[in-house]
C-alpha cells in the first residue's frame, strides 16, 4: 500500500511488535524504534510516510519529537496516549498531529485509523492540480491546491501544509464564502464520531491561517465569522 515505510515509535516491545504484525498483514512495511532519541535522524535520513508515536518513550518523549519533526516534515502523525487530557493538545495547535490513539487500544484500530489517514490522502489526489481564483483580483489561477503533494501555490510561492491542514483548506475551498460550522469540519475530518471539543477545530484553523501568513502576507484566506464557524474566501490585504 505504501512506498515508504510506516515508522513505529514505541518502547513497549511486544505492543510494538505487535503493530508491526498486524500492519504487516495488511499490506504495509514498517519500521521500529523504541527510544526516542532515534527517531529524528531516522526519519530525516528515512522519510517514512506515516509515524506511530507514543508519548511516553525513554530519551526525547513523543510530545517533544512531534513538535521536533513538524520543523521539518509534513508526514501524518497518529499520537498515542494513556491519557485522555492531552487529547486537545495532541490534535491541535502547539502539535499538528494529525490523529491519536489511546492506550489500551485494540491492534485492528491502529490498522484503521491508519487506512484512514491513507484513504484520506488519497481520496484528495486528483490527476490535475485544483485552481482557484479569487474574486477580489483579476488575476487568474491565483491559487493552485496540489493534492498530490500536500502544498498550496500563490504565484510563485508554495507552502507544504500537513493532512490535517490541507484537507481543512480544500473542504471550505469548494465552497468560498459559505460558513463552516465546526461541527461540520470535526466530521469531515474525524468520521468515526470521536469525542474532540471545539478547541481542537480553533487550533488547527488558527495554525492554518498562521502558516498561510507566514508563506503568503498579502492575502486572507480564512475568516472566523462570530457564533457560526468559519468560511473561506481571498482578500488581498493592500485593497482592504
Amino acid at each position: 500500500m505504501t512506498q515508504t515505510p510506516i515508522l513505529i515509535v514505541e518502547d513497549e516491545l511486544k505492543l510494538a511488535s505487535l503493530m508491526n504484525d498486524y500492519l504487516q498483514q495488511s499490506g504495509f512495511d514498517c519500521h521500529l524504534i523504541h527510544h526516542g532519541d532515534e527517531v529524528i535522524d531516522w526519519i530525516s535520513n528515512n522519510p517514512p510516510s506515516l509515524v506511530i508515536l507514543d508519548v511516553m518513550l525513554p530519551g526525547k518523549d513523543g510530545l517533544t519529537l512531534c513538535k521536533e519533526i513538524r520543523q521539518f516534515s509534513n508526514v501524518p502523525i497518529i499520537m498515542v496516549t494513556a491519557r485522555v487530557d492531552e487529547i486537545d493538545r495532541l490534535l491541535g495547535l502547539e502539535l499538528g498531529a494529525d490523529d491519536y490513539i489511546c492506550k489500551p487500544f485494540s491492534p485492528r484500530e491502529v490498522v484503521a485509523r491508519v487506512k484512514a489517514i491513507f484513504r484520506r490522502l488519497n481520496t484528495a489526489t486528483e490527476p490535475n492540480l485544483i485552481h482557484l481564483n479569487s474574486e477580489q483580483s483579476n488575476k487568474t489561477q491565483l491559487i493552485e491546491l496540489d493534492p498530490h503533494r500536500q502544498q498550496i501555490k500563490v504565484g510563485d510561492k508554495v507552502c507544504e501544509l500537513t493532512s490535517v491542514e490541507f484537507q481543512l483548506l480544500t473542504t471550505m475551498a469548494k465552497e468560498p464564502g459559505r460558513i463552516y460550522s465546526r461541527d461540520h469540519l470535526m466530521d469531515n475530518m474525524y468520521k468515526d464520531n470521536r469525542i474532540v471539543s471545539d478547541r481542537t477545530i480553533d487550533s488547527h484553523i488558527k495554525k492554518l491561517r498562521k502558516r498561510l501568513s507566514d508563506y503568503f502576507p498579502s492575502y486572507e484566506f480564512i475568516h472566523s465569522v462570530y457564533g457560526a464557524g468559519y468560511r473561506y474566501d481571498i482578500v488581498e490585504k493592500n485593497n482592504e
